[in-house]
């Protein structure tokens, strides 16, 4: 078995703890810079993951934006973006959500062995590979199958309940976490949520301004000595 990818998840908040308001609008908390990194960062992975209800909501295409990092990953040798992948328990995503009709390369869609033949029905007419990742599903077994299919860098971009997902197993590597300087004050409004943690403690390895935001960038475990 190959070992795991490193595992990085991408979050921005606002001040009070949100990863968006509860309006039905999509709430951009990163400016312009900030995108610029996520770009960067994005140029470096082999693989990007969102989970179904991001999809249905903001529609990402999850493409590199930059066409000089496109075109450094090109004459790398690797596709001009990350594969992108997603996790879904009923594989009821939209065939023309731009997760499958944006630009070229490799998309995955993980499910529970159960859903694997419905969810590759509905979803044929798309270039997606459907999966199936025990039952229920499992991140561990996502993980091994990206492993096995060369990945050896993954960025995990949201929602929330994947975050937590993530951290709850233990899967997380790194999590770049950026405050916005904005104030939702919406206890409906999302959050990270999801299965309870361990309540470890992460180190801080690197405060950074980026525009109008800061970039907190925590690492696992106790900093060496």
């Amino acid at each position: 078995m190959a070992e795991r990818p490193y595992v990085l998840l991408s979050v921005a908040m606002s001040v009070d703890g949100c990863l968006d308001d509860a309006t039905g609008r999509r709430l951009i908390l990163s400016g312009p810079e900030d995108l610029d990194r996520v770009d960067e960062v994005r140029a470096g992975c082999d693989a990007i993951l969102v989970g179904a209800g991001t999809i249905r909501r903001d529609n990402p295409a999850l493409l590199v934006r930059s066409p000089e990092r496109r075109a450094r990953r090109v004459a790398a040798g690797h596709p001009a973006s990350p594969a992108r992948v997603t996790i879904t328990g009923r594989g009821d995503l939209d065939p023309a959500a731009r997760f499958f009709t944006a630009g070229e390369g490799t998309r995955l869609v993980y499910v529970p062995a159960g859903q694997r033949d419905a969810a590759a029905a509905r979803l044929a007419a798309t270039p997606a590979e459907v999966v199936a990742a025990g039952d229920p599903l499992s991140l561990g077994a996502l993980l091994d199958d990206l492993a096995g299919r060369g990945v050896r860098r993954l960025m995990v971009e949201g929602g929330g309940t994947v975050h937590a997902q993530f951290l709850a197993g233990g899967l997380a590597d790194e999590l770049h976490l950026v405050i916005a300087p904005v104030f939702v004050g919406d206890p409906a409004a999302p959050r990270i949520a999801g299965p309870a943690g361990t309540g470890q403690r992460l180190h801080l390895a690197e405060v950074r301004p980026v525009g109008d935001v800061v970039l907190l960038r925590y690492l696992p475990g106790r900093p060496a000595r």
